[in-house]
C-alpha cells in the first residue's frame, strides 16, 4: 500500500462498499432487477432469476446483457432498479471522519446512476467529500468490469494510476484496475454474496471493514 500522501486519487465503489451488506440495501435492487426481466422479457420468475445471474456473470451487469442481446434502452431500467427505500443504510460518522482525513481527491465509481448514488452518499452523510461521480452512464453504459470503462475514468479526470487506490467490494472489478498499475483494496463481508470470489494477484489489500482500514492507512 503507498503510503496515504502518495496517493492522489481514491477510487471508491458505492453498493456494499461504503456500505456494509447487512444493510440488505442491494436486496432491493436484486429484485427490482428480477422484477424488471420477468416484465421486460414476458417470464416467470424463476427464469427471471437464472436470466438475471447468467447476464450479470457474462456481461457484467444484467442491464449489459439485455442491451445486447434485447435492445433495452438504460434510461427507464436504471430508474425503475434504483427505486428503491434507502432507510435500510444509516449514516456513517467514522466512514466519514476517516474520509475527512484522507488526503487526495476521491471519486466514486459505479455501476448504478448518479442520482443513485447521490441518494446514497446522502444517506450515508459522506457525500461532500466526493469531487465526483463516475457512474454507468460516463462509461457509456459498459460499466465494471469492462477495461474500456476504467481508460474511460482515467482519461476523463486525470487519474494517474501508479498514484491511485481502486476500493471494490467484488473481487473481478479490481483486476482491470490492478492491470493498469492501481493499487486495489478488495471490501469483503462474512455475509458478501461474492465472498467466495476468488483473490488472485490483482487483491493487493482486503478488509472487511473500511473505515478502519483507512483509519490504519491514515495512522501509517
Amino acid at each position: 500500500m503507498p503510503r496515504t500522501e502518495e496517493v492522489e486519487v481514491w477510487l471508491f465503489d458505492l453498493d456494499n462498499t461504503l456500505y456494509p451488506p447487512s444493510s440488505r440495501l442491494f436486496d432491493q435492487v436484486d429484485r427490482r432487477i428480477k422484477s424488471f426481466v420477468q416484465d421486460f422479457l414476458s417470464l416467470d420468475l424463476e427464469a427471471a432469476q437464472r436470466l438475471q445471474k447468467q447476464y450479470f456473470h457474462e456481461f457484467g451487469t444484467t442491464m449489459r446483457g439485455l442491451m445486447t442481446n434485447h435492445g433495452l434502452e438504460p434510461e427507464g431500467y436504471l430508474d425503475y432498479v434504483h427505486d428503491i427505500d434507502l432507510a435500510l443504510i444509516a449514516s456513517a460518522p467514522e466512514l466519514d471522519a476517516a474520509l475527512e482525513r484522507l488526503p487526495g481527491r476521491k471519486l466514486i465509481f459505479t455501476n448504478a446512476s448518479t442520482p443513485y448514488a447521490e441518494r446514497v452518499l446522502d444517506r450515508l452523510g459522506v457525500g461532500r467529500h466526493f469531487e465526483a461521480i463516475f457512474d454507468i452512464a460516463a462509461a457509456d453504459y459498459l460499466g465494471k468490469p469492462y477495461p474500456s470503462a476504467y481508460d474511460k475514468l482515467i482519461a476523463q479526470h486525470g487519474v494517474v494510476p501508479e498514484r491511485s487506490v481502486f476500493l471494490d467490494d467484488i473481487a473481478r472489478n479490481l483486476e482491470p484496475a490492478a492491470a493498469l498499475g492501481i493499487t486495489t483494496v478488495w471490501v469483503t463481508h462474512e455475509d458478501h454474496p461474492a465472498r467466495n470470489d476468488p483473490e488472485g494477484d490483482h487483491v493487493h489489500h482486503v478488509t472487511e471493514d473500511l473505515a478502519a482500514f483507512l483509519a490504519a492507512a491514515l495512522e501509517s
